[in-house]
């Protein structure tokens, strides 16, 4: 898998007593143009906080896969029971941010009955490989697999990443029920 590349940088400066510092390192940037914002994602997500679990949408390829991201921070609601004395980022609410960031790619464009007929269907294979905690930045890529419009069922794959690592990956079954 290929996610969007950015440039990172270790960079530590000592100066002087006196020396003034350079201008430019608190203005330099390892964000990604947002394909969607926060709240055009809340407009598609019925979510909200504290359980939206997206904050960012960096790549979209319609009806095929959808590239974004999460913040993950030590003012997450989870943390203090998960756990207390080393905060880990529970593993279902990876799975979580994954189905939510499949949903943005099926229900784009969708009507507002779709929206609110949206849900989780399953998990398959979920491994997790590594834990996350707060100061991560957990990027995340869904592929759909296979999606049948005529029963709203949809078939997709998710990996979570951060850095270079993987630390998440989960088959998942998306569905939009019919009204009744």
């Amino acid at each position: 898998m290929r996610l969007p590349t950015r440039q990172t940088r270790s960079i530590h400066v000592v100066r002087a007593e006196g020396e003034e510092s350079a201008p430019g390192l608190e203005k330099s940037s390892t964000a990604f143009e947002p394909v969607k914002n926060i709240d055009e994602i809340m407009n598609i997500l019925p979510h909200r906080f504290p359980f939206l679990l997206v904050d960012r949408v960096v790549e979209i390829q319609k009806g095929k896969s959808i590239v974004g991201y999460k913040n993950v921070t030590i003012n997450d609601n989870f943390f203090p029971g998960h756990f207390p004395e080393r905060a880990i980022m529970p593993g279902v609410l990876q799975v979580e941010a994954l189905a939510q960031l499949g949903g943005i790619l099926v229900l784009e464009g969708a009507d507002d009955t779709a929206k609110s007929n949206f849900f989780f269907g399953g998990i398959e294979k979920c491994r997790f490989k590594k834990p996350v905690v707060p100061g991560d930045t957990l990027m995340m890529k869904v592929e759909i697999t296979k999606f049948n419009k005529r029963f709203g069922i949809c078939k997709s794959h998710g990996e979570c990443y951060v850095g270079e690592d993987l630390v998440c990956e989960t088959d998942m079954t998306l569905v939009i029920a019919k009204e009744s």
